[in-house]
């Protein structure tokens, strides 16, 4: 009779958190397009309110809500959050829109770049040193964006914001000592005045979407605070089990997802103009994501025979 490893059953479940939180962030076009006809700040208003009484509700259930107050009591992590909340306020807004105006193909290659452009941030603000593989391949992804910008002769701005907010916003979370699930609730309980007031503005003016839309529409609303939510409990997950370099690979489930929903489902244009400048961030991709696997192998072969 065998039984089956306990390191090989966490990893797993590793795995499985990790696609379900990537399947998940790869599908959200279909949650977003059914609200079209609400403004995408009102949205985001939407968003950040239910999340963050959903992620209250969590801290209190988890006993964990304590480490959240005490930090609005530290001025520095309060100053590293107002900043990663304003970060990823800007990455909901600017995804939100474009699923909503029929720019979800754009959308993708933002999170396709996302991964070389932690790179440079990395470079510029941490002093991490870029081997040849990764300088080949910004310049590669570089020349794909040119391409697109003026050989297409549009400038991909939404994935470039898109990339740019949200490497930002994981540079800033890299700094600041605080949890995912506890690090998302400061932000959003940070965020969730604006949003309260921005809503109540919208309502004065009479502009507010949801007091004129269907209940399939307020139930979307609603439940944009558990679409946020249940990802990230999967993704945090999935970090706890997973090597980084295996995170690394699965990460680009989502944005193939978002690629193919808008070219098959939502018929975005592609022209053959405009995949050649996919094509040459696609390369890139792969010769980055080949030479971290390789380094990430040739350290745990060091690590094995250190162990001997």
């Amino acid at each position: 009779m065998s039984f089956a490893h306990p390191h090989h059953q966490e990893t797993v479940r590793g795995v499985g958190f990790a696609l379900g939180a990537y399947l998940c962030w790869g599908l959200f076009p279909l949650y977003w397009k059914p609200l079209a006809s609400i403004a995408p700040l009102e949205i985001l208003f939407h968003r950040i309110v239910w999340s963050a009484l959903l992620l209250a509700g969590l801290l209190v259930y988890l006993g964990t809500h304590r480490v959240v107050l005490r930090a609005f009591t530290q001025p520095r992590v309060l100053l590293l959050f107002t900043a990663s909340s304003l970060c990823l306020s800007a990455n909901w807004l600017t995804y939100i829109w474009a699923v909503n105006h029929d720019r979800v193909v754009e959308a993708s290659l933002g999170y396709y770049i996302n991964p070389l452009m932690n790179v440079v941030l990395g470079a510029l603000f941490l002093a991490e040193r870029l081997t040849r593989v990764q300088k080949a391949a910004i310049a590669l992804a570089a020349a794909g964006v040119a391409w697109l910008s003026f050989g297409v002769g549009q400038v991909p701005w939404i994935a470039l914001l898109l990339a740019v907010s949200f490497a930002l916003y994981g540079l800033l979370r890299k700094t600041a000592k605080l949890a995912s699930l506890e690090g998302l609730a400061l932000e959003t309980f940070l965020l969730m005045p604006w949003a309260l007031i921005g809503l109540a503005w919208l309502a004065k003016r009479g502009e507010a979407g949801i007091l004129h839309s269907t209940p399939t529409v307020t139930a979307l609303l609603v439940g944009a605070g558990f679409v946020t939510t249940v990802p990230l409990l999967f993704f945090a997950g999935a970090a706890r089990r997973l090597k980084l370099a295996t995170l690394g690979v699965i990460q680009y489930l989502s944005p193939t997802l978002q690629f193919l929903l808008g070219v098959w489902l939502y018929h975005e244009p592609l022209g053959a103009e405009r995949l050649a400048g996919f094509a040459m961030i696609w390369s890139a991709l792969a010769l980055y994501s080949v030479a971290g696997w390789r380094d990430f192998k040739r350290e745990q072969a060091r690590l094995a025979e250190k162990s001997v």
